[in-house]
Formats: structure tokens, C-alpha cells, sequence
């Protein structure tokens, strides 16, 4: 595929929706990538160097999860101090380790493919939240950033999937 530019929301899209098909796999991602970047919002507390997260791949929909990531950030900030740093690790992990379970038993039962994150590490968290919170913006209002996004999409995905499988069949035969 290449490398994939930075404001390139189709192909950030692609990229992402080739390894997230199964609808089951798909909601496991709505119910766990928020509670990840919560956690993680709740765990980097006690760091003060915390890059902060800007989303503007597109207006409407980038507002909202940048107000989603504030919320996360707030939130996370107020139950860290409320716990203190040697609960609040404690309820991170358990709450990361649940969440990852999920994660890969998505992949592994229900998409059987490797999650993104093993081919594009950055990519694959970087666009995770962005990407759960466009699948359930357009699964429940029908919501596009553009009119054709998601026709556009849908083709470089299956495009990225026949690549896969053919990469694929190639090294087992």
C-alpha cells in the first residue's frame, strides 16, 4: 500500500477497515478502543509529558472525538488523583488487559487476521479511536464525511483484502 499520507482519511480508512470486516470484531473494537484510550488517559496522569492529541482529519466528526478525547483526559485526571497512582495502575491494568482480550479474540475468532498493529504500530493506534468513532457515526446516522466516503472506502478496502489474501496465498502454496 505504501506509505499513507497524513490527512489522507480515505486511506487511513482502507488501512484500518481491511483488518476490521467481521461485525463482531467490528463492535468488540466500539466496546474496548475508548476504554484503552481511557486507561491510558488515566495511567499517562502521572506523566507530565503527555503529547496532547489533535485530531483534524475532518471537521464535524474530529471535533467530536477531540471533545471524546478531552472527556477522556478530564475524566481519566479526576479518577487518577481520586485513586492515587498505586490503585489507579492497578485498575488501568486490569481494565487494559481486558480490553486487549477482547481485542485479540475479535481478531483472532471472529476476523481471523493479525490486528493492524502488528504491520503499522502508529497507524493502528492513532486511528483506532477516530476509525470506531466514524463506523459507529455512519452505522447509526448514516453519516459520511463526504458524500462517496464510504463507497470510496469500501473499494480500497476489498482492494487491501484481495492484496492480503494474495500475499497470503502466496506463501502457503
Amino acid at each position: 500500500m505504501g506509505k499513507i499520507g497524513l490527512f489522507d482519511l480515505e486511506r487511513h480508512f482502507a488501512f484500518y477497515g481491511a483488518y476490521h470486516r467481521n461485525p463482531v470484531n467490528i463492535l468488540i473494537h466500539m466496546l474496548f478502543v475508548w476504554p484503552i484510550f481511557f486507561t491510558t488517559a488515566v495511567l499517562l496522569y502521572f506523566h507530565s509529558s503527555f503529547l496532547r492529541l489533535l485530531i483534524s482529519l475532518q471537521y464535524w466528526a474530529g471535533s467530536l472525538a477531540a471533545m471524546l478525547c478531552l472527556a477522556c483526559w478530564v475524566s481519566g485526571s479526576l479518577l487518577a488523583k481520586h485513586l492515587g497512582f498505586s490503585l489507579a495502575w492497578k485498575v488501568v491494568l486490569a481494565a487494559q488487559l481486558f480490553c486487549w482480550t477482547g481485542q485479540f479474540i475479535g481478531h483472532g475468532v471472529f476476523e481471523k487476521r493479525a490486528p493492524a498493529l502488528l504491520d503499522n504500530l502508529a497507524q493502528a493506534f492513532l486511528m483506532a479511536p477516530f476509525f470506531v468513532l466514524l463506523e459507529a457515526l455512519q452505522s447509526f446516522f448514516g453519516y459520511e464525511p463526504y458524500p462517496g466516503f464510504h463507497a470510496s472506502v469500501k473499494a480500497k478496502v476489498d482492494a487491501e483484502i484481495k492484496e492480503w489474501k494474495d500475499t497470503k496465498g502466496k506463501k502457503t502454496s
